[in-house]
């Protein structure tokens, strides 16, 4: 039985990080259905945090609870649960 995708926040992420090497990093542990680097509407540029989409969950929180705290482009990622989208923005 299939549970539901499971959305990992992803945060101090590199800024050279893209949606592509972000899923890659994340492939070690299942499948990744969408990555996405949150992007600075005026620059351009990364905003340093991004998000994550696995289909098996089991999967998610092994990716969750290896990825956190280790380092990714010289940088330290934080890795847990994304909450629910606040307000209607």
């Amino acid at each position: 039985m299939r549970t539901r995708v499971m959305r990992l926040y992803v945060g101090n992420l590199p800024f050279s990080t893209d949606d592509e090497s972000l899923a890659e990093a994340f492939r070690g542990f299942g499948e990744v259905s969408n990555s996405t680097v949150v992007m600075d509407r005026e620059t351009g540029r990364s905003r340093g945090f991004g998000f994550v989409e696995m289909p098996d969950d089991e999967a998610a929180r092994t990716a969750m609870k290896a990825m956190d705290g280790t380092s990714m482009g010289g940088r330290d990622i934080k890795v847990n649960e994304a909450r629910p989208r606040q307000g209607g923005r």
